[in-house]
């Protein structure tokens, strides 16, 4: 411990607080790990049609490996195994990167005219849930980038 010089405390001080914010350039890079990967998954026919095709009970189980692969990552790569004082700020980064994920993978559907939403929403929201898997991880991958 160095507390003439503030050395060690400072890192310690620094790492604690670190993480506490989500910033325009934290959403730009989650937007662009989730376009990154849902781009050519959405040109995907096979994606299109898994969305049509799988039941409720798998859809559910994608989207819970979703979060938990997402919250993982972030946990081990983001915040480096440090989230006692920083739980919630965790949390909402977790949810806030699926969301933009699943926006860009909107977008891109939609774009494509694959995103019936308001003829058949619930194809929308399979093809939404099976292509914003891959689209999260690649958003959360990204944003880990930058992250000390």
């Amino acid at each position: 411990m160095d507390n003439e010089t503030g050395g060690l405390v400072n890192t310690t001080v620094r790492q604690t607080h670190m993480n506490l914010s989500f910033n325009l350039e934290d959403a730009s890079q989650v937007a662009i790990g989730a376009f990154a990967l849902a781009v050519p998954i959405s040109f995907s026919e096979e994606a299109w049609k898994l969305g049509e095709t799988l039941p409720l009970a798998n859809l559910l189980f994608i989207f819970i490996l979703s979060v938990v692969f997402l919250s993982l990552f972030a946990y081990e790569n983001v915040f480096q195994a440090n989230i006692k004082y920083r739980t919630p700020i965790f949390i909402s980064r977790i949810f806030i990167a699926y969301f933009i994920a699943a926006l860009v993978v909107a977008l891109v559907l939609f774009a494509l005219n694959k995103f019936p939403l308001t003829t058949d929403p619930a194809i929308a929201l399979k093809r939404l849930i099976v292509i914003t898997m891959p689209a999260s991880m690649g958003a959360i991958i990204v944003d880990s980038f930058d992250k000390e």
